[in-house]
C-alpha cells in the first residue's frame, strides 16, 4: 500500500468510515476482475463521506468514487489511490415522490416503488447498479430512462452540498451533467412517480425481469450491453443506408446490429467471450483478465469503425493503471 501515513492518520478518526487496505477490487465489479486498490473507504454517513473527500483533496491524495461496479472495468494492476464508496441505502415515500439514497440498488428502488403502488420505474427492473450510478449514467430500458422521473438530485461537489433540478442535470441518452465530473458524488435523488396498480406493476416487472434474465443471466459476469446504441440521424450516410427500417427504434439503432456484421458473436480472448446469441454482450467466462476485456472492446470498436466509419462508445468505465 502506498497511501501516505498522514492520509491514513487523517482518515482513521472519521466517524463511520470503514477502511480496507489493499482491497481486491474484483469483488466490487460485475465482471469479477481487477487488481487491488491501495485503500477502499466506505460509509453510509454523508458527512463522513464529505470529510473523506476533503481529506484526500487537501493532501493531494489520488482518489476515485465508485458505486456497485456494474459498469466498471478495473485494471489487473489495480488502483494506486483511495477508492471511496457511499453506501447509504434509505428509501422513503411521501405521496408520489420517492427519495432514494445513492447507495441503494436500482432494483431496491424499483421494488419499493411497486410496493408503494407507484408507477414509472418498473421497466428498469433487473438493471444492476446503484441509484447514484443509474442517475449518473441515465440508466434505462424498454424505451424509458430514469431521467423521466428524476425531480431533483442532491450531490457533493468536493466543497459543498448542492442540488440540481432535472433540467440542470442535462440528461441525454445514457448521459448526464455528472459524467464529466467524476469527482462529484450523488448523495440522493428525488423521483416523481404516479399512482398505479401495484399488482399489475409487479406482474409487468416480473415479466421484464424474466426476459432480461434470459439475455443477461444474474450469474453471468458481465455489464449488460457494452456499447451504447446509436442515433440513426448521427450515422454516416453510407452506414445509415444499410440499416433496415425494422432495426430502428425510437430513432436509435442497436450497436449489436453493427457488431453482428463484423463477426462479434462468439469472439473470444482468454477467458473473455462475446455471447454467441448477442453481439453486444461481453462476459467473463472464467479466468478472464481486464487486459483481455479491454482488448476485446477495442478490437470490436476498431472493426466497426473500419467497416462502417462509426465510432462506438463503450458504456463501461475504466479504472486503474493500464
Amino acid at each position: 500500500m502506498s497511501i501516505p501515513a498522514e492520509v491514513l492518520e487523517a482518515l482513521r478518526p472519521v466517524k463511520g468510515l470503514t477502511l480496507q487496505p489493499d482491497a481486491p477490487l474484483a469483488g466490487f465489479t460485475r465482471f469479477g476482475i481487477g487488481g487491488p486498490a491501495d485503500l477502499v473507504a466506505e460509509t453510509a454517513n454523508p458527512e463522513s463521506f464529505q470529510e473523506a473527500v476533503r481529506i484526500c483533496r487537501s493532501r493531494r491524495q489520488t482518489f476515485s468514487i465508485i458505486g456497485e461496479g456494474s459498469n466498471l472495468v478495473v485494471s489487473d494492476r489495480g488502483y494506486r489511490g483511495v477508492v471511496l464508496r457511499y453506501v447509504a441505502r434509505s428509501l422513503t415515500a411521501q405521496g408520489p415522490r420517492i427519495t432514494a439514497d445513492a447507495g441503494a440498488s436500482l432494483q431496491e428502488l424499483v421494488d419499493f416503488s411497486i410496493a408503494q403502488g407507484l408507477q414509472g420505474l418498473e421497466t428498469l427492473t433487473g438493471i444492476p447498479g446503484s441509484v447514484g450510478a443509474a442517475v449518473y449514467g441515465n440508466a434505462g430500458a424498454y424505451g424509458h430512462s430514469i431521467s423521466e422521473r428524476v425531480a431533483r438530485v442532491t450531490f457533493f461537489d468536493g466543497e459543498k452540498v448542492r442540488s440540481f433540478s432535472n433540467a440542470e442535470c442535462q440528461f441525454d441518452y445514457r448521459e448526464s451533467f455528472f459524467k464529466p465530473h467524476k469527482d462529484w458524488m450523488i448523495l440522493r435523488a428525488e423521483l416523481d412517480l404516479s399512482a398505479g396498480d401495484g399488482d399489475a406493476l409487479r406482474r409487468q416487472a416480473d415479466q421484464i425481469l424474466r426476459l432480461r434474465n434470459e439475455k443477461f443471466p444474474p450469474t453471468m459476469k458481465c455489464a449488460g450491453s457494452i456499447f451504447k446504441n446509436l442515433r440513426l440521424a448521427n450515422l454516416p450516410e453510407a452506414a445509415a443506408a444499410e440499416v433496415p427500417r425494422e432495426a430502428v427504434r425510437e430513432g436509435k439503432v442497436a450497436a449489436a446490429f453493427f457488431l453482428e456484421r463484423v463477426g462479434a458473436k462468439g469472439m473470444r480472448r482468454g477467458g473473455i467471450e462475446v455471447a454467441d446469441y448477442h453481439a453486444n454482450l461481453i462476459y467473463n467466462a472464467g479466468g478472464g483478465t481486464a487486459a483481455d476485456l479491454r482488448a476485446v472492446i477495442e478490437e470490436l470498436g476498431l472493426r466497426v469503425h473500419q467497416r462502417f466509419g462509426i465510432e462506438l462508445e463503450a458504456e463501461v468505465q475504466f479504472l486503474g493503471e493500464w
